[in-house]
């Protein structure tokens, strides 16, 4: 330390002028990489659905974007500023299917010094909303771009109706469904929507009021997608393909039911926000909303089936809680644009019938747990309950199915088995049955009966 002293003071540097140096050369150490390095894309991924398409792209860092629609033909063309077209942003063209429904094809390339273009073709007139995510899990930052269809979605109760219409009047030729003494029989209920003036003799009154089959819709709701893999196993498998799985089984198995029909939420490897998903139930007048998951949980030797409910007022164990708070992160990793404020949630979360829903869905729990426990270890004896948010729809019995922890490798390896699958589509099937056996559902608008 003396020789160096000395040999500072021989230079004729004064202290001021070592710390100034030294502060500068900090400076720079810091600065420099940042001010001068351009950044790269790290990923860009396309999720195409029915409900719109989306491009995602991945940076280590926040970017610029602009955009612009233009017309004859239909083009967006979105401007990514101060960054470098490389390998990435070279691969995103090839990531285009023939089957996307609202993009015909991507170009990009540079425009101009520090700006990427990309020019995407469309099949269909859009209404973009272009957003940025913060880092959260495994991602970086990413520029989101959804695009959505100008015209209104189509209403998914009349292309169930149409779907329903275009299929035989008898199911004779379909094998038939799952048989226990807990089933169900064929749920008649007369039809309340057009009540007659005047009485009438009783072949008078059949003739225009005839009973009619009630046909019980069930919303089946497969969790994660698309940018949201779920929870991931040991042996690398993704909760949003199992569920998925499992849920098209179930409703395979319910649509062969006479009296019995369903949808799906997602019916590909797509992100629907949650809050969405209880909407998509809403519009479809669903009897029932069956979430299905696989989750994961701390320890790897957690095991067996759940199934949880809604409660409003704090969850029923600390595991039941902590499951909440990992579901209802799904929007922060699967990407909502917050900027766009949805009115019906603040009604869907007021909604006085909620209190009267729960006790419905808690009859449903039991039922579905119940059959549960026939194919699997059950790792909680009863229902649970906590603030999911899929399960706030106010006026629809709703339950979230853990179907397995994914996070066990043994039970990662039943989920991913064929006959396992089948044995749960089965399992939910009869749960579903003995509720609605004990629970005939009331009569609804015409449009929600069999023609």
């Amino acid at each position: 330390m003396a020789d160096l002293r000395r040999r500072v003071d021989e230079l004729g540097f004064s202290r001021r002028d070592i710390l100034r140096f030294a502060a500068a050369s900090l400076t720079l150490l810091v600065t420099t990489p940042g001010r001068g390095a351009v950044p790269s894309a790290m990923g860009v991924r396309v999720w195409p659905a029915p409900d719109y398409t989306r491009i995602t792209i991945e940076y280590g860092r926040p970017i610029r974007s602009t955009q612009m629609l233009v017309k004859n033909p239909d083009r967006l063309v979105v401007d990514l500023e101060d960054v470098e077209f490389n390998a990435v942003l070279q691969s995103l063209p090839g990531k285009i299917s023939a089957n996307d429904p609202y993009i015909k094809l991507i170009r990009a390339g540079r425009n101009k010094p520090g700006v990427v273009r990309l020019v995407i073709e469309l099949k269909t007139e859009i209404k973009p909303q272009i957003f940025t995510l913060k880092p959260v899990g495994e991602y970086g930052y990413r520029l989101v771009l959804d695009l959505y269809p100008a015209a209104e979605p189509v209403d998914p109760l009349l292309a169930l109706l149409q779907k329903a219409d275009a299929a035989p009047a008898q199911k004779s030729g379909q094998p038939p469904g799952p048989q226990s003494d807990a089933d169900a029989p064929a749920v008649k209920v007369p039809d309340e929507s057009n009540p007659q003036p005047r009485a009438k003799g009783k072949e008078e009154r059949n003739q225009a009021r005839p009973e009619v089959s009630r046909l019980v819709t069930i919303m089946l709701d497969p969790g994660h997608g698309g940018e949201d893999p779920g929870a991931i196993g040991q042996r690398g498998n993704h909760e949003k393909t199992v569920v998925l799985s499992i849920a098209r089984r179930l409703q395979a198995r319910i649509d062969g039911e006479q009296n019995m029909r369903s949808a799906l939420t997602r019916d590909g490897d797509y992100f629907i926000p949650l809050q969405q998903r209880v909407n998509k139930a809403r519009r479809l007048q669903a009897d029932l909303f069956v979430s299905i998951h696989a989750d994961a949980f701390l320890k790897p030797e957690a095991r067996g089936s759940s199934v949880f409910v809604l409660s409003e007022h704090g969850a029923s164990s600390a595991a039941a809680r902590w499951m909440a708070k990992k579901e209802n992160e799904a929007d922060l990793i699967g990407g909502v644009n917050l900027d766009v404020k949805d009115p019906f949630l603040a009604r869907t979360l007021l909604d006085l019938s909620q209190t009267a829903t729960n006790h419905d869905s808690l009859r449903l729990g039991k039922d579905v747990l119940g059959e549960l426990g026939r194919i699997n270890t059950l790792h909680k004896g009863q229902v649970e309950q906590a603030g999911f948010a899929v399960l706030k729809a106010p006026d629809i019995p709703s339950i979230l199915v853990e179907t397995a922890f994914i996070s066990n490798p043994e039970e990662e390896a039943r989920l991913t088995d064929e006959a396992y699958q089948n044995q749960m589509a089965d399992a939910l099937l009869r749960g579903i049955q003995r509720y609605f056996s004990q629970n005939p559902p009331l009569a609804k608008s015409r449009l929600a009966l069999a023609d």
